[in-house]
């Protein structure tokens, strides 16, 4: 993968990898104040950091599995995609699904950014699509066994 260019503001910090076999590098929050979400809320939550992707590639915002089986914290929007021609700050727009206040800290791992290439597409216009097996089947179709 190509560099990618980052700028962090002076109280944030650098994404990271945590284990040696991490797809995703964790965010952390950048708060002035913790940030209490109650069941049902959202919050937007700042990391302090921007940065330039080269075309081709894009950076997708995941939720962290801990948080979410731990304490209902996911992200409102599910994965969110950073384009390459966005220069703003990355912020994690956190919905809090549990059954108990949660708060957010200043500094604390809030969702995790893992890069992918992508495909752009043209579409072509056709009166008809090739026929396959399943055709229009689908949400469980073939069954439960």
């Amino acid at each position: 993968m190509e560099e990618i260019l980052i700028r962090v503001t002076a109280e944030g910090s650098l994404p990271q990898y945590e284990t040696e076999g991490s797809a995703g590098m964790d965010l952390r929050a950048l708060l002035d104040a913790p940030v209490v979400m109650a069941p049902g809320t959202r919050a937007l939550i700042p990391t302090g950091l921007r940065m330039e992707l080269p075309p081709g590639y894009e950076a997708q915002v995941r939720a962290r599995s801990g948080l979410a089986a731990k304490h209902g914290i996911g992200l409102a929007n599910g994965v969110g995609t950073i384009d390459s021609d966005y220069r703003g700050e990355i912020q994690c727009a956190l919905i809090n699904l549990g059954e108990a206040d949660y708060t957010v800290q200043n500094g604390d791992r809030i969702a995790q950014l893992v890069f992918a290439r992508y495909e752009r597409c043209r579409w072509e216009k056709v009166s008809a699509l090739a026929e396959t097996e399943r055709g229009a089947g689908g949400f469980g179709h073939t069954g439960t066994e």
